[in-house]
C-alpha cells in the first residue's frame, strides 16, 4: 500500500467536511478530487463502498485503489456477484449501474459519484436508479457540477440530504418563462436569482467549492482562433438545405439534421481545415492533443498524422490507448561504437480525443498544446477539455488552437461556448 500524502488544499477540503457523512467536493479539474474523495471514503469506514463513474474511468479507479488502498477488495462490477466480500470497493459505470437492480439491496454503504454532473438529468434511467439507492454516506465529486446551469443541481442536492421540492427549488433560484412547444406550455430557464443564498445553502449540506486559481498558480492559458475559409458546398447547403459531398447526400430537412450537417461541412468536409491542421502539425514537434466529434473526422486526422509519420494515441468510445502519448524514450540503432543506447527524444505524438470519451478525467499535462478540429455543443465538455493540460504538474503556458470556419455555424458555437452556455440551448430558444 502506497502512502497517501495530501496537498494542503486537499486536507483543507476534507477538514471542512469532517462532521458530514454526505458531502460534495466541487473542486476544479486538476485539484485532485480522486484523492480527496478516496480519503473521505476511507475515513467513513463502511464495510462496502460503491463508486459510480464514467466507463472510461473504470480502469483508472481500479488501479487507483489497488495502488494506494490495497487493504480493500477492489472489484469492477460487470456481472452480478453471488455475494460481495467484506471490506470491498465496488466500481461500476453510469451506463451499467441501472441495469444491476441487485445493488438496490445494498445497505449501510458509502456511495461515491465521480463526475456527479452525470446525474443532472432527473428523468434518465441512471439518475432515477441512483436516487433509489440507500447509502449511509454520500460523496459527490465534480469540477463542473452544473455546467453553468443551477437547475441541474437538483439530483445532487437530494443526495446531499437537502429536502426541498423541485417546484420550490425552481421558484426560489430559477428565473423562467413559459414557451409553447407542440401545444404544451413548458417553463424555460432564462436566468437565476438568490445565487449567493444557494451557495450558502449547499455549504450547509457539505459542499466544498474550490477553483484552481484560488489554490495554485498555474501557467497562462492562451487562445488562438484560426479562421478557415469556407467551401462552396457549405454555402450551397445553407441556401438549399441539400448538397452532395464526397458521394454523400446531406439533406437538412429538420433543424437538428441541418445543424449536424452544417457542423460536418465546416469540419470533416472542409479540405481547407485539414490543410491548416497539417500545417499546424508540421510547425511543431511537441506532443499535441486534438479534440474531435465525428468518426469521419478521426479518420481524416489519422491519415494526416500517418502521412507526417507522427505517432498516434486515441481515446474514444471504442479505444483508450495513450501509449504513444506516454512515451519518453526510444531505442536508437547501434551507435558508432556498436552499443545499444537509450536516447531521450522529443515526443512527437498526436493524441486524438473524442469529447464524450475524453474531455473529462484524463491527465494530459505532459502536453501544452490542444487543437480543436471541431467544437462540442456542450459548454461543460468544452471547459473540461481545456483542463486536460491546464492542471497540476503543467510547467508551460497552455495554448489552444480553435479551427473555426468563417461564416459558418462554428463561429456561432464558439461565441455561445465563450459565454459558458450550451449551443443546443441557444438553438432551442431560437
Amino acid at each position: 500500500m502506497s502512502q497517501v500524502k495530501l496537498l494542503p488544499h486537499q486536507e483543507k477540503s476534507i477538514a471542512a467536511t469532517k462532521d458530514f457523512n454526505r458531502c460534495a467536493y466541487y473542486l476544479d479539474m486538476g485539484l485532485g478530487k480522486t484523492f480527496v474523495g478516496s480519503e473521505k471514503l476511507k475515513a467513513l469506514n463502511t464495510n462496502i463502498s460503491l463508486i459510480i463513474c464514467q466507463k472510461s474511468k473504470l480502469q483508472d479507479w481500479y488501479e487507483h485503489f489497488k495502488t494506494f488502498y490495497s487493504e480493500y477488495n477492489t472489484i469492477v462490477y460487470s456481472k452480478p456477484l453471488k455475494s460481495i466480500p467484506d471490506n470491498s470497493v465496488i466500481i461500476i459505470n453510469y451506463d451499467l449501474v441501472w441495469r444491476r437492480p441487485e445493488l438496490l439491496d445494498l445497505e449501510n454503504f458509502t456511495l461515491m459519484l465521480d463526475e456527479s454532473s452525470c446525474i443532472k438529468n432527473t428523468t434518465s434511467n441512471r439518475t432515477k436508479f441512483v436516487l433509489k439507492l440507500k447509502p449511509e454516506n454520500v460523496i459527490l465529486l465534480s469540477g463542473t457540477p452544473t455546467g453553468g446551469k443551477y437547475e441541474e443541481l437538483y439530483s445532487q442536492i437530494k443526495l446531499l440530504g437537502w429536502k426541498i421540492s423541485k417546484k420550490a427549488f425552481w421558484e426560489t433560484y430559477m428565473v423562467t418563462k413559459k414557451m409553447e412547444i407542440n401545444g404544451f406550455s413548458i417553463p424555460i430557464v432564462i436566468g437565476y436569482k438568490n445565487v449567493d443564498r444557494l451557495k450558502v445553502k449547499l455549504k450547509e449540506y457539505g459542499a466544498v467549492f474550490m477553483k484552481t486559481e484560488d489554490v495554485i498558480d498555474l501557467p497562462d492559458q492562451i487562445d488562438n482562433v484560426i479562421k478557415v475559409e469556407s467551401t462552396k458546398e457549405y454555402k450551397k447547403f445553407v441556401k438549399n438545405r441539400v448538397v452532395v459531398v464526397e458521394d454523400n447526400e446531406l439533406v437538412g430537412d429538420m433543424s437538428l439534421t441541418k445543424m449536424l450537417y452544417q457542423r460536418q461541412l465546416a469540419s470533416q468536409y472542409n479540405s481547407n481545415k485539414t490543410t491548416i491542421l497539417k500545417d499546424l502539425l508540421e510547425s511543431t514537434n511537441d506532443r499535441v492533443i486534438i479534440f474531435y466529434n465525428f468518426n469521419d473526422e478521426l479518420e481524416k486526422i489519422k491519415s494526416i498524422c500517418e502521412n507526417l509519420e507522427r505517432p498516434i494515441s486515441i481515446v474514444n468510445g471504442q479505444i483508450k490507448d495513450l501509449s504513444e502519448y506516454e512515451k519518453e524514450t526510444e531505442i536508437h540503432p547501434e551507435n558508432a561504437w556498436g552499443s545499444i543506447i537509450d536516447v531521450p527524444i522529443h515526443n512527437r505524438s498526436v493524441t486524438l480525443i473524442q469529447y464524450q470519451a475524453g474531455a473529462m478525467g484524463l491527465n494530459l499535462q505532459k502536453s501544452n498544446k490542444i487543437i480543436y478540429f471541431s467544437l462540442p455543443l456542450s459548454s461543460e465538455l468544452f471547459e473540461q477539455s481545456k483542463k486536460r493540460t491546464h492542471r497540476i504538474g503543467q510547467k508551460n503556458n497552455c495554448f489552444y488552437y480553435y479551427l473555426i470556419t468563417k461564416g459558418s455555424i462554428e463561429e456561432k458555437i464558439y461565441e455561445v461556448l465563450g459565454q459558458r452556455r450550451d449551443f443546443t440551448n441557444k438553438l432551442f430558444k431560437s
